[in-house]
């Protein structure tokens, strides 16, 4: 199991992993990448001659640094080949839970290698069943060839040449279409994680239009994991099973909604289990594992599915535990037709419904209610546009700059003044933005246009944000916002007044306050009420680390009225000094306790909800970090 991550090389070449179905294929794409024209361009005669040489020469050093220092300059070799299978001991504990008689029907959607086929087989084997009779109760659909052959030489060993019968090569999706496809006992998988642009036609069209059949509505958004479970759940038989490796996407984002929905409508019980432990070495995606039971046509409102989330510390922890065993020690929550994240499956019944409470309690509000948040300014080539003190200087692009946040790691406390940026400034950090809107679209002169004229040579302007404004170095949306919100989180939501009048970069959301006083509203968002309500609406992947986009951030729940809150000055004095803790623990008993009426019991549940979702990720984090040494 793998992620579609398109990757970039040092010879500006991307390179696609593509996830299908028990692998992770690579997918090499050359295309013409713009940090890799800035990083082989080299300045003209003409240039090196000119006014502007020793300065271009400068700006070119730096923005080779910049590519040079990129995220994906090197990739490992089980990336390179393709090396994310399911283990067979995982693919036999799954199959173990899914096949329960020896005369059930599998499917295995994307079959790849036959991980998943040998395992089903091995339990049928196990249940009595004989080889001819596991050939005919076994399919597996892959588009690729070699992977099918590799499925079928896997199967051989139980069936011999029937093995050639249980695999067969075809679009999953187009298999799917056919009349007169039979339905099934069980379903068991990994299928692929692809982007919905990655997905090539007609496949693509083909999943997109089951899904509508099924009365779901996909989006660009939809990764192509999201129509292979759907396709598979539409396959089995009233009371059927289904087994799959998936994303842990399907607890948190936006496009997976509907499917939460659609499993909670189409199955009586749905557990998910995760790992603290990456269940696959080397890759940065975090997944977990869906058992499905008791499937249906649909939703019955007189047996509401009934949801639980369960947590192992390692992969050695989960296979040691026989599925039927570990399903018992579950709690199940109840609900009907869900659409919410399903991070909350992480709580416990009374934390679930705690927090359900709050959000519905005239005593709380949503961060929305007293401000907007939005992305940052999104230059299109931050090495072009975003300078340090010493290049303004040396460019002669004085008076053409506004201050700049550019890196969460430039918020320190609760506040950030204007020496506080002065200091930012002076230690030549990148905190110029290059604002063109004073010169009212006159025609550039002087040093900038030779700045500019620079910038085209190394086909800045050809890039795709730049390419589609007129003109190309006009940034957009450059305002100075009330705040600075975090958009990646290591601990606490932080929200930063801004006083040194600047903006900020697509790194860090902006906010803007239409009803009250940002100091108030900021000093206020110091509690445990604000950190609990940011591990469930936020997202988190595996290295660990929180992700809020803008309208999660005004889904933070707020206190409807402010308490006396201590002051941003005192709050950003003790968190500079690492005194985090202090701030949360006495603004939620000014606020929390004594202006919301919470009990001491109930303000320390939010901590516990905080501290436990947040531990959880920031363990996945070192689970990461290990499997890459």
């Amino acid at each position: 199991m793998g992620t579609d991550k398109e990757q970039e090389n040092q010879s500006g070449t991307f390179i696609s992993l593509v996830a299908q179905g028990d692998r992770c294929a690579v997918r090499l794409r050359a295309i013409r990448c713009p940090r890799a024209g800035l990083m082989n361009t080299r300045l003209s005669s003409k240039n090196k001659t000119s006014q502007l040489s020793k300065n271009a020469q400068r700006a070119s050093s730096h923005l080779n640094a910049q590519t040079h220092s990129g995220r994906f300059t090197q990739l490992d070799s089980n990336k390179l080949r393709g090396g994310y299978y399911t283990s067979d001991e995982l693919a036999e504990w799954l199959s173990a839970w899914a096949i329960r008689r020896s005369d059930d029907m599998i499917l295995e959607p994307s079959c790849g290698d036959g991980a998943f086929l040998k395992a089903a087989s091995n339990r049928l084997g196990n249940l009595g069943a004989k080889g001819p009779d596991r050939a005919d109760r076994l399919r597996g659909i892959e588009i690729f060839s070699t992977e099918a052959d590799k499925a079928r030489k896997r199967l051989e060993e139980d069936l011999g040449i029937r093995s050639s019968d249980v695999v067969e090569i075809s679009d999953f999706f187009a298999w799917w279409k056919r009349p007169g496809r039979p339905q099934f006992d069980a379903v068991v998988g990994n299928p692929p994680f692809i982007r919905y642009q990655t997905f090539p036609e007609p496949h693509r069209s083909r999943a997109m239009n089951i899904m509508q059949e099924q009365g779901l509505s996909p989006n660009r958004l939809t990764n192509i994991w999201v129509p292979f479970v759907v396709a598979a759940a539409s396959t089995l038989k009233a009371g059927g099973r289904m087994a799959l490796v998936l994303p842990a996407e399907l607890l948190q984002v936006s496009y997976a909604a509907q499917l939460r929905s659609f499993l909670t409508d189409r199955f009586g019980r749905v557990d998910l289990i995760a790992c603290n432990e990456m269940l696959f070495k080397g890759a940065e995606q975090e997944v977990l594992l869906l058992l499905a039971d008791e499937a249906r046509s649909a939703p019955a409102s007189d047996a509401p599915c009934k949801v639980n989330l369960i947590e192992s510390n390692s992969v050695a922890e989960l296979l040691t535990c026989k599925p039927e065993k570990l399903l018992k020690q579950a709690s199940p929550k109840t609900i009907v037709h869900d659409s919410e994240k399903w991070l909350k499956y992480f709580l416990n019944q009374d934390e679930i419904s705690f927090m359900r409470s709050l959000r519905a309690s005239e005593a709380t509000v949503e961060l929305g209610s007293y401000a907007s948040v939005n992305v940052g300014v999104v230059t299109g080539k931050n090495q072009f546009f975003v300078l340090r003190s010493s290049e303004v200087e040396e460019l002669g692009l004085q008076g053409y700059t506004i201050p700049l946040i550019g890196r969460s790691a430039h918020l320190n406390g609760a506040k950030i003044d204007k020496k506080a940026w002065q200091r930012l400034a002076e230690n030549d950090q990148r905190v110029h933005l290059l604002h063109l809107a004073p010169i009212n679209g006159s025609k550039p002169k002087g040093a900038l246009a030779s700045y500019l004229k620079f910038g085209e040579s190394l086909e800045v302007h050809k890039g795709y944000k730049c390419s589609i404004r007129k003109p190309w170095y006009a940034v957009p949306s450059v305002y100075v916002p009330d705040a600075f919100v975090f958009r990646q989180i290591y601990d606490f939501p932080r929200i930063v007044l801004n006083e040194a009048e600047a903006t900020a970069t697509d790194t860090i959301h902006r906010m803007r306050c239409h009803n009250g006083n940002p100091h108030s509203i900021i000093a206020n968002s110091y509690t445990f009420l604000t950190a609990a309500s940011a591990e469930i609406e936020g997202r988190s992947y595996g290295g660990g680390v929180l992700e809020l986009e803008p309208t999660e951030a005004e889904k933070l729940l707020m206190p409807a009225n402010f308490g006396d809150a201590m002051t941003i000055e005192e709050s950003d004095e003790l968190i500079r000094a690492g005194k985090l803790n202090e701030v949360l623990e006495e603004n939620s008993r000014r606020i929390l306790v004594e202006k919301m009426g919470l009990s001491v019991a109930e303000c320390n549940m939010l901590r516990g909800i905080w501290e436990k979702m947040r531990n959880r990720r920031l363990s996945r984090s070192k689970s990461a970090a290990k499997f890459k040494k």
